[in-house]
């Protein structure tokens, strides 16, 4: 029978209702109620095996006095529940509410009638401290009216005998008085004293123009004299009457001070141009004296008169100079705006350090409210900056001229500046080029220089120039010198065959140019940070050298190539020889090969020769960790391009390889050698020893060449197995029974991996080129890992053998293996799956 399942809500609530107990060992599994009861686990319970049925009946007999229990808790329920319904005691219980309503309503009322009672016995009250109030109020404001006249008439007495100290006094009290009359100009008495205070400033303030007119005709005509103390004391009733009479005040007292100035100094007259700026600064200097010395002393301190004077004067002195800066145009010479610039400066620092304020807060607290944010005097020459800018590409670029090789002049080799020498005991090498620190050298006498003059968008234009040369100076000083070693034919074919030897001055130069470089991309960081020091906010986040820093990085990158490719040459002999031996002759295994002498030699001469040259330990570890990789995986290609190998052959090869493997983990010596090198170095060899154990092993029985190679190799390639029998050189009959026998024991192991190392072993390297694919120096931001030799993919020295110059899959190559992890494949390519195929069909049947 259908059941609709009740939510976990209901029976969550019907437990609680029925108070029924939660799980555990001792309760009842009969009283939870849930949508995951199972009866059959119920009686598996009651019944867990054959002889607990035997007391069926005891079970029978529980259940159904717990049946008429649950009846009777259901019945105590219902009748509880009628109980509870009974309509005679809902009406009752109605009845309760709706008295309880009328007592609140009839509170409520009784609570309004109190109100109102007390506001009636407080209304006269109320009444009477309003009437208080008023009274107060009243008394206050004709005892300050009173005050005010008297102030008032006071202040005409002062005013009509000139004491201006009572004055400032009387006015200040006045003014202070008067502001509480405000709210009350409605009124008669108070608009007509509130208009003869206004009228009384007026006069006040002709008066003391009058004075100050005086003591302008003092300045011209001192026959004439006025009393110092009389100034003074009407300063006192300027800063009453308000800072806007202050502000106009000294605005015409400079203006008089300044008028001979303008005469003196128009642009159009020759002591207004730019050769006689000095004399513009002199005079100010003794007009700023005359002030302090004389009129000024009248002027109270706060008032700042002086720093009003030099905002104005270095208002018309701006505009003067940017007049006859825009005149003078293409005329103006690096000399003329340079030392005019300078005389600027020193004036403007002249004048911080008289008054111990920056300049531009001086020239920002005389400024007036609306007007434009004021500029220094030095400010004139920020749009001709540009002149100053070329002089200094100019500067430099004469001075790497002699270092600079320039595309288009034909020569054999670019040649660095200086030559680098191994360090001895009498001659001592020169680490970095001379021109990279006379680089930088001039830019930071450029920066300081430039900084001293203007720190905005000429100081950011002159970082720009930087940039520009920093790009020249990687690109036609240090990269040029390599670029025939980097981008040209391989050293290993511009060399004569009978040349084995590499070039001791080719590692000395890369060497120098990684020291250079190094250098220069340190120094670099170095100048970015001091010029972010300088420069003004707006410009802090534009300023970045990290393209410049990226280049020099490339730049060590194609020099360690270049020290690769000598280290390949060095070593390419003894790779010859060991791709001419025939292995397959050999009757018994040796010591080390004749070879392997010759190579561990061109190893070590190049190790020692590189390691003494670069400073950094950083790329000797660069440049050994892809030495490393270079010999093995010309080892690996040498061994491809010798087969066929044999039994004998691959001993042979196994001793090698450890000689050279030996070898390689003292190359860096105790200072270079990591725990990572090591590690990436073992885990490299150990597949070229496996490779080489797996053909050492005999074909015969077939049923164990094959057991060793999933032993050791651990994949069911096909083409991978090929491969191996292509190496030990087994002949082409024998070769189709192992792989239909290698075929039907790998198809039932799946343990088997779908590829292994040996996947990407290329079977024909003759046109590889290693080193090439070691570094990249024309990327961008070049990286330098520092990792192991072999700390690359598992296969990355097998992948290293990939020949970029052949068309076509090579013999026995991987055509569609995958990569570790996707799904194996027994059958590498269709063809090989017919001609599996055909080979099944054409044998003859198993007697």
């Amino acid at each position: 029978m259908h059941h609709d399942e009740l939510p976990h809500e209901v029976i969550l609530a019907i437990q609680r209702v029925l108070e029924l107990p939660e799980s555990g060992q001792d309760a009842d599994p009969l009283d939870v109620l849930s949508n995951d009861f199972n009866s059959v686990d119920i009686l598996n319970g009651f019944f867990p095996d054959e002889a607990s049925l035997a007391h069926i009946a005891s079970v029978q007999a529980r259940l159904i006095e717990n049946q008429r229990e649950l009846q009777r808790e259901i019945d105590a329920l219902q009748a509880e529940l009628k109980q509870n319904q009974d309509p005679t005691r809902m009406h009752h219980i109605q009845e309760m509410i709706s008295d309880l309503f009328g007592q609140m309503s009839r509170i409520r009322e009784k609570a309004t009638e109190s109100e109102a009672v007390v506001r009636n016995i407080t209304k006269d009250i109320q009444v009477l401290d309003l009437a208080k109030r008023n009274l107060i109020l009243s008394m206050t404001t004709l005892k300050r009216l009173q005050m005010l006249v008297n102030a008032l008439t006071q202040l005409e007495d002062y005013v009509k005998e000139k004491k201006y100290a009572d004055v400032a006094q009387t006015l200040a009290a006045v003014k202070q008085i008067s502001a509480f009359f405000k709210p009350y100009t409605s009124v008669q008495r108070i608009s007509q004293v509130w208009k003869h205070i206004q009228e009384l400033q007026g006069d006040i303030r002709t008066h003391i123009d009058h004075d100050f007119d005086a003591l302008q005709v003092v300045m011209l005509h001192p026959s004439k004299p006025i009393k110092p103390s009389v100034i003074a004391d009407a300063c006192s009733v300027v800063d009453v009457l308000g800072a806007d009479v202050r502000a106009q005040i000294i605005e015409r007292y400079v203006a008089i001070e300044l008028k001979e100035y303008r005469r003196i100094f128009r642009t159009s007259d020759e002591a207004g141009q730019l050769d006689n700026i000095s004399r513009r600064f002199a005079w100010f200097r003794r007009l700023l004296q005359t002030h302090e010395v004389e009129q000024g002393r009248v002027f109270p301190s706060d008032w700042k008169v002086g720093w009003y004077l030099l905002a104005k004067f270095s208002e018309i002195t701006r505009d003067d100079l940017a007049a006859l800066l825009s005149k003078a145009g293409a005329s103006l010479t690096v000399k003329t705006l340079l030392d005019n610039l300078q005389l600027t400066a020193e004036f403007e620092s002249s004048m911080v350090k008289k008054w111990a304020t920056p300049f531009q807060e001086i020239l920002n607290a005389t400024a007036t409210p609306h007007s434009a944010a004021p500029k220094t005097i030095a400010s004139a020459f920020e749009p001709h900056m540009g002149v100053f800018v070329d002089a200094q590409d100019k500067a430099l670029a004469d001075m790497l001229a002699p270092h600079r090789n320039r595309r288009g002049v034909k020569s054999a080799r670019p040649s660095l500046d200086v030559e680098h020498d191994i360090p001895d005991d009498d001659n001592k090498a020169v680490i970095v080029l001379p021109s990279s620190t006379e680089l930088f050298y001039f830019y930071g006498q450029s920066l300081e220089q430039c900084a001293k003059l203007s720190t905005g968008k000429p100081l950011f234009n002159l970082s720009t120039l930087h940039k520009k040369w920093l790009r020249i100076y990687a690109e036609d000083v240090l990269i040029v010198g390599l670029k025939r070693q980097v981008y040209l034919t391989p050293p290993s074919q511009v060399r004569k065959s009978t040349e084995s030897r590499f070039e001791v001055g080719e590692l000395q130069q890369s060497s120098l140019v990684i020291n250079t470089a190094d250098y220069c991309q340190t120094t670099a960081l170095e100048l970015e940070e001091k010029i972010r020091s300088k420069i003004n906010e707006e410009f802090k986040e534009k300023v970045s050298l990290q393209a410049e820093r990226d280049q020099f990085l490339s730049v060590i990158s194609a020099a360690i190539v270049v020290q690769l490719r000598e280290f390949e040459a060095a070593c390419e002999p003894a790779f010859m020889a060991m791709s001419r031996s025939s292995w397959a002759t050999l009757k018994q295994v040796s010591g080390q090969s004749a070879y392997i002498v010759d190579l561990i030699s061109a190893i070590e001469q190049v190790a020692e020769s590189v390691k003494p040259l670069v400073e950094q330990k950083k790329y000797l570890r660069n440049f050994l960790d892809k030495a490393c990789s270079l010999i093995l995986a010309k080892f690996t290609n040498s061994l491809v391009k010798s087969r066929p190998l044999k039994e004998i052959g691959a001993e042979q090869l196994l001793i090698d390889l450890q000689a050279v493997k030996a070898c390689l983990l003292k190359m860096p010596g105790e200072s270079l050698t990591t725990t990572t090198y090591t590690r990436g170095l073992t885990k490299s060899t150990t597949q070229l020893e496996t490779l080489l154990k797996v053909i050492v092993t005999p074909v015969d029985p077939p049923e164990g060449f094959i057991l060793n190679y999933t032993l050791l190799i651990r994949d069911a390639s096909f083409s991978n197995f090929q491969k191996i029998l292509d190496l030990k050189g087994t002949p082409k009959a024998e070769q189709n029974n192992l792989l239909d026998s290698f075929l039907t024991i790998t198809s039932t192991n799946d343990d088997l991996e779908g590829t292994s190392f040996l996947s990407s072993l290329d079977m024909d390297p003759a046109g590889a080129q290693l080193s090439s694919n070691l570094s990249s120096p024309g990327g961008s931001r070049v990286s330098l890992p520092l990792s192991g030799a072999g700390a690359t993919s598992e296969s990355s020295i097998f992948a290293s053998l990939t020949s970029p110059g052949t068309s076509g899959p090579s013999t026995g190559a991987s055509v569609a293996d995958g990569r570790p992890g996707d799904q194996r494949q027994v059958f590498s390519d269709f063809r090989r799956f017919v001609s599996f195929g055909l080979r099944r069909d054409t044998q003859p049947p198993v007697q």
